[in-house]
């Protein structure tokens, strides 16, 4: 028998709101630093028919007193245990920057043998390629400089040192993570994969989200969208997209 995944103690994710008659759940994996608080407003733009289920990452939010995951081959069995009482019906999995990495990485462990597999995989704002940068060996001064160039905090942190003290091991545990997330050369889905990317990303431009395409056995598509790395802050076009695909694919068009 499955966990209970609302029972379950730590939680790994959310029903934000919980919608039990949904055909499909949208698992939404957060960039570094990021939480589950990110996906709070989604539902707002997407039909009832999807449930938005944010993942609980351990090292932040309610999780904060757990130790961040570093390594990409730690975290995966772990997600794919947690969250295997919610693939009780079709399931699709979202992620930005870092989470798009981890949600490529879940997909491939699940489709290699796991309970189920998500009917599709958006990656946003990343490319499955090493970083040019390995940010989480910068000093401090350095990373939070690298966290500035890319419009990734607010001005209350950048200018707060309690609050940098407390956040900054997260955050270069983060980028751990995702410089150790990057895909194998042969590593393939059979799943339908939608990539997007930022039209003044400099992180991931729309012509290298497309190398995701090497790793998909699906079908594959991608979308440029107006703004920098962070342009899923506005989520309405990117949603409109999401809330398209997912119709099509539940309903089998």
């Amino acid at each position: 028998m499955p966990v209970n995944p609302r029972s379950a103690s730590p939680r790994w994710a959310v029903a934000r709101p919980a919608r039990p008659a949904a055909a499909v759940r949208l698992f939404c994996f957060p960039y570094a630093g990021g939480g589950s608080s990110l996906f709070t407003s989604w539902s707002r733009f997407l039909p009832e028919t999807i449930e938005v289920c944010p993942v609980l990452l351990p090292g932040r939010e309610e999780r904060f007193g757990e130790a961040p995951r570093t390594r990409v081959e730690d975290l995966v069995p772990e997600l794919a245990e947690n969250l295997a009482g919610w693939f009780d019906k079709p399931f699709a999995f979202f992620g930005h920057s870092m989470g798009g990495e981890i949600a490529f990485s879940l997909a491939r462990h699940l489709c290699q043998g796991g309970p189920a597999r998500p009917v599709h995989v958006f990656v946003s704002g990343c490319v499955p390629h090493p970083s040019p940068v390995l940010r989480h060996t910068l000093p401090d001064g350095e990373l939070l400089a690298e966290i500035r160039k890319m419009n990734g905090a607010p001005p209350e942190f950048l200018e707060n040192p309690e609050l940098i003290e407390l956040l900054l091991p997260m955050l270069r545990a983060d980028f751990a993570l995702a410089e150790n997330c990057v895909p194998a050369p042969d590593a393939v889905i059979p799943v339908d994969v939608t990539a997007f990317a930022g039209s003044a990303d400099p992180e991931a431009t729309h012509r290298q989200v497309q190398d995701w395409a090497e790793h998909v056995g699906g079908r594959f598509t991608s979308h440029e969208l107006t703004g920098d790395h962070f342009f899923l802050r506005e989520a309405a076009p990117l949603l409109e997209i999401v809330g398209r695909t997912l119709g099509q694919q539940v309903s089998g068009r």
